[in-house]
């Protein structure tokens, strides 16, 4: 049984989804300790949090079969990336289930502020009648500067724009053509600071983007400016904040995440009457806590069962619809690693891989990843996965580089794989057919068409009458079925490569008389 821990409270959409799997055994124990999670964490493949658990390098260290750690929201800053990924450990969260939920409390919040509606609310309460003591701005002809154009910062934009607003937004990985095609101008952050009368941060807490709105940015910024974040606490520095709005110079803000959760209330900047506040609600709708949840026991059960990785932070994120596309490719390439690290022996000091055909308009980083994994599997074995191949190949000095091509071949999709071995290139190569079944098609140069599964042999032979006879009639003696079977060659009489699919594994006794037999040059075992 694979067992699966929850360890925060999540949905029940979601958690039936995991326990309709007759191979889990899933468990829900909250508010753990940590040296309770400690403790336990070592009997568990699958483990799935939201934000109050801190999955540590300590409780990671402690987990001995953990493969996969989900996150039933956006953020990971409660989760060790650095120690999960040296570990093998896949880590995923659910980028787009809380997309929408986010986008409109942003709204909401910008809105507030704009309109002092929560100081206006608690004024009316008390039985006051100001209404002249809650004169607000309109939306309308402003400027809105958008702090990171993802998901959640794209949509509120597509929101702000139907208020009449104009979008700025800063956004390095973004290209300027995409941004004009959503009616956004991408410019550079000093100056989204300057012409920006509402600022919105929509960007992960990372080293880069801690307190990168400080004391030096707010100077940059248009008198009477309004900063709202419903993204990470700590991206604006509250500091500095506090000394803006005390001298005037942002008219206001809105909060709904804070450097520490729960802050201080103590805070003079949490009893601000320019600020309005909500306690990290910015996915907290019904909807969203159900998409989040189904979203990330879909992505686990996927995970755990070798159906596909997708939302992975430490692997590259694909979004399911290209996952199901690119799976059949990822199982190919792993197939051409496995048979380029088993066939070819010596020393791999590079290994070039060649994207051909319709497969180069997506995201190859997986498939590089599974052809490494593949390569390096058969030495270092369970040690090697698909998150950590890349950074061991680089330990082991082999240098990898990734090719596109537009080359026309003879197939509709090809990858290439050439390992770089003791100074001498070796080749393999391989498609999908119908039903996106894998094909070995090339061999060292030479045209073969076989299917890369079981227990195969490949052989490098002489291309002379009475080679395949020989060697039926040897394996029948040894009690070797063979399955299927298929031979490439440069020329009559030339040099020959002969792929088998057998239904077992030959000893090295059996290899060794095969060797032996005229005209054979090499005999290889592998399994796939």
């Amino acid at each position: 049984m694979i067992k699966i821990l929850i360890s925060d409270p999540l949905s029940d959409e979601g958690i039936k989804i995991l326990q309709e799997v007759k191979d889990f055994e899933v468990e829900v124990k909250t508010e753990l300790k940590p040296e309770q999670l400690k403790e336990i964490i070592k009997d568990y493949q699958g483990l799935i949090v939201r934000s109050a658990t801190k999955v540590t390098k300590d409780i990671i260290n402690a987990a001995s079969i953990l493969k996969v750690i989900g996150r039933a929201g956006v953020g990971l800053d409660n989760v060790d990336l650095e120690a999960a990924t040296s570990k093998g450990i896949i880590v995923m969260n659910t980028p787009a289930g809380n997309t929408i939920s986010t986008a409109e409390h942003t709204m909401s919040m910008i809105l507030a502020l704009a309109r002092s509606i929560p100081s206006a609310d608690s004024s009316i309460k008390t039985g006051e009648w100001k209404r002249s003591k809650f004169m607000g701005v309109e939306l309308y002809g402003k400027t809105l500067g958008v702090l990171g154009l993802g998901r959640i910062g794209t949509e509120v934009s597509k929101r702000a724009l139907s208020f009449g607003m104009k979008i700025v937004a800063y956004d390095p990985f973004l290209s300027k053509e995409v941004a004009k095609q959503l009616g956004i101008e991408i410019v550079e952050l000093k100056d989204l600071f300057k012409v920006s009368d509402f600022i919105s941060v929509h960007a992960p807490l990372t080293d880069e983007t801690r307190h990168i709105i400080s004391d030096k940015e707010i100077a940059m910024m248009k008198d009477g400016v309004r900063l709202i974040n419903c993204a990470r606490g700590g991206i604006i520095d509250e500091a500095a904040l506090l000394k803006a709005l005390d001298s005037g110079k942002v008219s206001g803000a809105a909060l709904d995440v804070f450097e520490k959760e729960p802050p201080d209330f103590s805070s003079p900047l949490l009893k601000h009457k320019k600020v309005v506040l909500t306690p990290h609600l910015g996915a907290s709708t019904e909807e969203a806590q159900v998409n989040v949840a189904i979203e990330v026991c879909q992505s686990v059960r996927d995970a755990l069962l070798d159906k596909g990785i997708r939302n992975a932070a430490n692997f590259p994120c694909l979004a399911v619809e290209v996952c199901q596309l690119l799976q059949p490719y990822i199982n190919l390439g792993e197939k051409l690693g496995s048979l380029a690290g088993q066939l070819f022996e010596g020393r791999v000091s590079e290994l070039k891989i060649t994207y051909t055909g319709e497969i180069i308009k997506y995201d190859i980083a997986p498939l590089t990843m599974a052809i490494i994994k593949g390569l390096l599997s058969p030495i270092l074995q369970e040690t090697v996965n698909y998150i950590n191949a890349k950074n061991l190949a680089k330990e082991r000095g082999i240098k990898v580089l990734e090719l596109k091509s537009e080359t026309e071949e003879d197939f509709t999709n090809l990858i290439s794989v050439e390992v770089d071995i003791d100074g001498k290139r070796r080749k393999v190569a391989g498609t999908l057919f119908t039903n996106n079944e894998p094909r070995i098609v090339n061999v060292d140069g030479l045209y073969v068409e076989t299917i890369p599964q079981g227990y195969m042999l490949f052989l490098e032979n002489w291309d002379k009458p009475g080679v395949i006879g020989n060697l039926g009639t040897l394996l029948g003696k040894n009690g070797v079925n063979i399955a299927g079977m298929t031979f490439g060659r440069d020329k009559p009489g030339g040099k020959a490569v002969s792929a088998l699919n057998i239904d077992s594994a030959v000893s090295a006794e059996v290899t060794g008389q095969i060797k032996k037999l005229d005209n054979i040059l090499s005999v290889k075992l592998v399994k796939l």
